[in-house]
């Protein structure tokens, strides 16, 4: 089927994308800025620039569509936005209209119509009427919070739970939800293509389980084996949570502010509906919570909310350094030598050989961790062979080992939380570019104090160590005879 995609660089839109792709879809994403989608164009991902308030990006865009997906709000935008996502919605059920389109899906949010709605609520609402009202068949889910790794309520709880081990809780966390699973939320959109459905209709969907964010807290705390004092008082006014939510957590003052009015009522659903069109059958918050946690475990989160645009509300460099609840230094560096050469040195690391840089204060750190009852510098490294997935190398473990490529190793040693260090090596000119990341995942407040109190060693152990592997490796390409790049070369 020919879709197309709105929202593709937000949180669900990314998601989106892959999931319809893997059901063999082809897609046409409109983009303000198609530079951020760059990278997901293949022959089945079309690229356009466009704007759902612009009349003529909108043609063109819906030329050859069967069925559109409206993934477009302004959470992250200041004063005006329900007046731009009502033009907006306007113009793209015009657009729909006009090019007979089969099926708008949209996603808003749930609550009841008469419960006094928070604006940001009421402006999701208020385009899913104009969307039913259009001439197009449109079907609106309806959900509450989203659960799932880089998604803004999660990274909410996340961080509220990971940072603070005593909370001052406001009312609203005491307030009913019915959280869903991303997985779910993907699957209701991606068979919302196919339902039977004459004319439009408001489908609400939900987990399996209605709950507060207090209890959503104490569940993810009770997952990360945490401890967590939770007080709460009638105090703080959404203004004032939201201010309090930015020193705490990633999300912004606006757009915390937002979030916090859209769920000072009840979001449950209240039909079956759902039950009774889709064959999906969501999880509870706990599997929920697990999924995601496990989903970072295996590789970051391929979209975050916090890399949507429409989140920000401005535009500013991407990398950060502090991906969902992991932080990172990482650096790269030319060097005047080969890639086999960069390898050779990344892989001959530790051991009897010592590490390039600081070797005594690696030294220092293993004698306290075997103090401490950890591993130590004991077990070293192999000798005699080219390491592997699994081997010992001081205090870490091998993790990944592509020969010429790339090595990463997961600490061992007693920390506050789990720790990285891996190396990758790209061709480079005449040369080679080494990019090294140390990376940490903090486990309640002693990892965040762990990992800032550290930071200004660490990013001097690490600087050193990034300059000495690349001088080594460029000393031993210029006085080495034979080219290791038949050992480290891959094949």
């Amino acid at each position: 089927m020919n879709i197309l995609l709105t929202g593709a660089t937000g949180y669900v839109g990314g998601r989106l994308l892959t999931a319809l792709l893997e059901r063999g879809h082809v897609v046409r994403c409109l983009a303000r800025n198609p530079a951020y989608l760059a990278h997901r164009q293949s022959d089945r991902v079309e690229v356009v620039c466009g704007d759902v308030t612009d009349p003529a990006s909108l043609a063109a865009a819906f030329d050859g569509v069967e069925a559109a997906y409206y993934l477009v709000h302004s959470m992250g935008e200041a004063s005006g936005f329900e007046r731009r996502e009502q033009e907006g919605a306007c113009r793209f059920a015009a657009a729909a209209r006009a090019a007979a389109v089969r099926r708008v899906i949209y996603l808003g949010g749930l609550g009841e119509e008469d419960d006094h709605l928070s604006p940001h609520l009421r402006s999701r609402q208020e385009v899913g009427r104009i969307l039913r009202e259009s001439g197009v068949p449109t079907i609106e889910l309806r959900a509450s919070i989203v659960l799932g790794s880089g998604s803004l309520s999660f990274e909410m709880i996340r961080a509220l739970t990971e940072r603070l081990p005593v909370m001052i809780t406001p009312r609203w966390v005491s307030v009913l939800a019915q959280p869903i699973a991303v997985l779910d939320l993907l699957a209701y959109l991606v068979e919302a293509l196919n339902v039977p459905l004459p004319g439009s209709r408001i489908v609400e969907i939900g987990g399996a389980d209605r709950l507060s964010y207090l209890a959503l807290m104490q569940e993810y705390a009770r997952q990360r084996g945490l401890r967590r004092l939770m007080i709460r008082v009638p105090l703080l006014t959404p203004r004032l949570s939201s201010l309090w939510l930015g020193l705490v957590t990633p999300l912004y003052a606006r757009v915390g502010r937002r979030l916090i009015e859209s769920i000072r009522h009840p979001t449950v659903v209240t039909t079956d509906t759902a039950a009774e069109l889709f064959q999906v059958r969501p999880v509870g918050a706990a599997a929920a919570i697990r999924a995601a946690l496990e989903y970072e475990d295996r590789e970051y989160a391929e979209t975050r909310w916090s890399d949507a645009v429409s989140a920000s509300g401005v535009q500013g460099p991407g990398g950060a350094l502090a991906p969902g609840r992991r932080l990172a230094d990482v650096r790269a560096r030319e060097a005047a030598a080969s890639p086999a050469h960069c390898f050779a040195t990344v892989a001959s690391l530790g051991g009897r050989d010592g590490w390039p840089a600081f070797d005594w204060l690696w030294r220092l750190r293993g004698a306290f961790d075997l103090l401490i009852g950890g591993v130590g510098m004991r077990r070293g490294r192999p000798e005699g062979r080219d390491l592997r997935a699994g081997d010992a190398l001081d205090f870490w473990r091998v993790e990944a080992f592509e020969p010429g490529r790339r090595l990463r190793l997961g600490a061992e040693m007693k920390l506050p939380g789990r720790a990285w260090l891996e190396f990758t090596v790209e061709p480079s000119g005449a040369g080679a570019r080494i990019r090294q990341a140390a990376t940490f995942d903090p486990v309640g407040l002693s990892g965040l104090l762990y990992w800032y109190a550290l930071a200004p060693v660490h990013a001097l152990i690490f600087r050193r160590l990034l300059d000495a592997i690349a001088d080594r490796a460029a000393a031993q390409a210029g006085s080495a005879s034979p080219d290791p790049g038949d050992r480290f070369r891959p094949s």
